[in-house]
């Protein structure tokens, strides 16, 4: 059984299959934040879709996390290191990417177990 939460014309936010769900890349609404404003918006994102799937942070198996200017880096993680549970943190890769937008400055990707 497949499970599909905020599913538009091109993507669903969250699918889950076999007790693992995948999330789309999640982005800021307030775009006019910096990275770490940014990041933060991205990370309650990320806690309100996992929760609709049934999850949570401390099942993240792994994160993508692609930054517009890698120079952004010590930002994210300013906020990624409050947020994410001590002895549970995922595989992670951070990597620079152009994004969708010249104002989204943080996406994060996320697989995680239900």
């Amino acid at each position: 059984m497949v499970q599909r939460f905020e599913s538009g014309a091109r993507m669903s936010g969250a699918v889950v299959h076999n007790g693992t769900v995948y999330l789309a890349g999640v982005v800021a609404d307030d775009l006019t934040q910096d990275a770490a404003g940014q990041a933060a918006q991205v990370l309650a994102g990320i806690d309100r879709l996992l929760e609709l799937a049934g999850s949570d942070k401390t099942k993240i198996l792994r994160a993508e996390i692609y930054l517009a200017d890698i120079k952004d880096f010590p930002g994210l993680n300013s906020v990624w290191d409050v947020w994410v549970p001590a002895g549970a943190t995922p595989a992670r890769a951070t990597v620079q990417a152009a994004l969708y937008t010249p104002e989204a400055l943080v996406e994060i990707v996320v697989t995680a177990a239900v």
